[in-house]
C-alpha cells in the first residue's frame, strides 16, 4: 500500500512538472505587443434631433500571439486560429463629446454620458481578447490582415460575448495597429436609451476604434 501510494504520489508529481514545462514552452513560443501612443476609440449613435460622437485618444493594454502571427509586413501565413489573448482598456472618463467637425461639444453631455456608463463604480470599459482567426492574409506589404476576433466586453459593469472583424497592419517598425468597427446596443449593457438635454438617443451604437501596439515584454510582477 505505501509502494502504491508513493508511486501515485510520484506520478502527480511528474505530471505537474510535465504541465508546468508545457506552459513554459508555449510562455516562450509568445510574442508580446503593448499599448502605445496613436490609439483612438470613436462611439457614434444617433438621437431624434442629430447624430452624436464621443471620442477617446487612449487605449491602453498588450496583445500575446503565438509563432502563427504575423510579425512581418506582408508575412505569408496559413488562415486559421492563431493563439492569442490580451486585453483592451478605456477610461471611462477619457471619452469626449465632439461636433461633427471634431470640435468640443459640451460638458452636460459629458457628465450625462459618465452617468449612464456608471463611470464611479466602473471606470473602465475593457475588451478581453479570447480568440484569433486570420480570415485573410496581407496582398502585399502594405496591406493588413483580416481577422474574425471574439472577447468579452465589459461595459457599466455589465459583460457580454462579441465577435467582430478586425485588420491587423504590421508596419516597419514591428508596430501593429488593430483596427475595426463594432455595431452594439446600449441594451445588451442594461443602459437605456434616455433623454440627453432633452435628447432621446437610439438603442444602436457603433463603437471605431485604432490600436497601437509595439513589441515588448510583460511587466516585471506579471512575469514572475
Amino acid at each position: 500500500m505505501k509502494n502504491m501510494m508513493n508511486r501515485a504520489v510520484g506520478l502527480g508529481a511528474t505530471a505537474a512538472l510535465c504541465s508546468l514545462a508545457v506552459l513554459h514552452v508555449r510562455a516562450a513560443d509568445m510574442t508580446r505587443y503593448n499599448a502605445t501612443a496613436g490609439s483612438k476609440m470613436r462611439v457614434e449613435g444617433t438621437s431624434t434631433l442629430h447624430d452624436w460622437r464621443v471620442v477617446s485618444s487612449l487605449i491602453t493594454g498588450y496583445l500575446e500571439v503565438g509563432p502563427n502571427f504575423p510579425k512581418e509586413p506582408g508575412q505569408s501565413v496559413q488562415p486559421g486560429k492563431v493563439d492569442a489573448h490580451g486585453e483592451a482598456t478605456v477610461n471611462a472618463r477619457s471619452l469626449r463629446s465632439i461636433n461633427k467637425d471634431g470640435s468640443y461639444y459640451e460638458d452636460k453631455m459629458d457628465d450625462k454620458m459618465y452617468e449612464m456608463l456608471k463611470s464611479t463604480a466602473n471606470p473602465k470599459i475593457i475588451f478581453t481578447i479570447k480568440e484569433l482567426t486570420l480570415k485573410e492574409s496581407a496582398k502585399d506589404k502594405d496591406s493588413p490582415y483580416v481577422f474574425d476576433a471574439k472577447g468579452d466586453l465589459e461595459v457599466a459593469g455589465v459583460t457580454n460575448n462579441i465577435s467582430f472583424p478586425a485588420s491587423i497592419l504590421v508596419m516597419p517598425d514591428k508596430k501593429i495597429k488593430v483596427s475595426g468597427s463594432v455595431p452594439l446596443k446600449m441594451t445588451q449593457f442594461k443602459i437605456p436609451p434616455e433623454s440627453i438635454l432633452f435628447v432621446k438617443t437610439a438603442d444602436d451604437v457603433t463603437v471605431k476604434f485604432e490600436w497601437m501596439l509595439k513589441p515588448g515584454s510583460a511587466p516585471a510582477a506579471a512575469a514572475k
